[in-house]
C-alpha cells in the first residue's frame, strides 16, 4: 500500500502533466477567439438576417441554428481578412486604404489610436537602420533580462546620449505591455528576427535558441593606451 506522501506527489506529477499538456491548447483557443470568433461579431448582423431568411424560404430550420451562424461568421473573418491582404497587393486598394487612413485622420481619438498603432507595427516589419530591433534590457534588475523592440533612438536632451525607446510585450500575449526608454549602450543586442522573438514571447520562453546572449557589450576606449618604457 502506497503512502499518503507517495499518492500526494504523484497527484501533483499527474497535475502539472495535464497542465503542461492543456496549456498549448489553452493558448491556441485564446489567439482563436480573439482573432476569428470576436471579429465574426462584426459580419452577424449582415450573416444572421440572410440566414433566417433564406431558413423560412427554403425550409431549411437548420440554418437559423447559432452554430451555423457562428461558423459562417468566421468563415466570413477568413475571407475578409485574406481579401484584405490581396487588396493591399493592388493598386486599388491601396488607393482605398488610403481614403480611409484620410478619414481616420479626422477623428481625433481614433487617429491617435490608429496612427500610433499603424506606426508601430509597420517600424517591427521593417529592418531597423543602425540598431538591431530586438534587444535585451535590465529588468528588473542588472542580473535579469527582458526582451523588447527597439521603436525609435533618440538623443539626451543636453549630453547628446543616445537613448532607445523600447516597447517591452508581455507573455503569452505580446498585444500588452509597456515602454521603457534606454541608454543605447545598456542594451544587449541579438541576432534574432521579430517572428523569432514573438515565438519566444508567444511560448514563455519554450521556443529559443540554443544560445542567447546576456551581457551588453563592455565600452571599450577607442585610444591606445602608451606603453610604459
Amino acid at each position: 500500500m502506497s503512502s499518503p506522501t507517495s499518492f500526494n506527489r504523484r497527484l501533483q506529477r499527474l497535475f502539472i502533466t495535464g497542465l503542461l499538456t492543456l496549456l498549448p491548447i489553452w493558448l491556441t483557443w485564446v489567439v482563436v477567439k480573439f482573432v476569428f470568433l470576436m471579429l465574426s461579431e462584426i459580419s452577424r448582423p449582415v450573416i444572421e438576417p440572410m440566414l433566417a431568411n433564406l431558413a423560412v424560404a427554403a425550409n431549411l430550420a437548420w440554418l437559423a441554428q447559432p452554430w451555423v451562424h457562428g461558423a459562417l461568421g468566421v468563415l466570413a473573418t477568413i475571407g475578409v481578412i485574406l481579401l484584405s491582404g490581396f487588396m493591399a497587393r493592388r493598386v486599388i486598394g491601396r488607393r482605398l486604404l488610403a481614403w480611409l487612413e484620410s478619414l481616420i485622420q479626422r477623428i481625433p481619438l481614433a487617429s491617435t489610436i490608429y496612427g500610433s498603432a499603424r506606426k508601430l507595427l509597420d517600424i517591427l516589419q521593417t529592418k531597423p537602420d543602425g540598431t538591431q530591433r530586438v534587444v535585451l534590457i535590465d529588468f528588473p534588475h542588472t542580473e535579469m533580462k527582458t526582451l523588447g523592440f527597439v521603436t525609435r533612438v533618440m538623443r539626451e536632451q543636453g549630453t547628446g546620449r543616445e537613448l532607445a525607446a523600447v516597447y517591452v510585450p508581455t507573455t503569452p500575449n505580446p498585444t500588452s505591455g509597456y515602454l521603457e526608454i534606454v541608454p543605447v549602450e545598456k542594451m544587449t543586442p541579438t541576432n534574432w528576427s521579430v517572428d523569432q522573438a514573438m515565438s519566444f514571447i508567444i511560448s514563455g520562453g519554450a521556443v529559443a535558441p540554443e544560445f542567447i546572449p546576456f551581457t551588453a557589450p563592455a565600452a571599450t576606449d577607442a585610444a591606445p593606451s602608451n606603453p610604459t618604457p
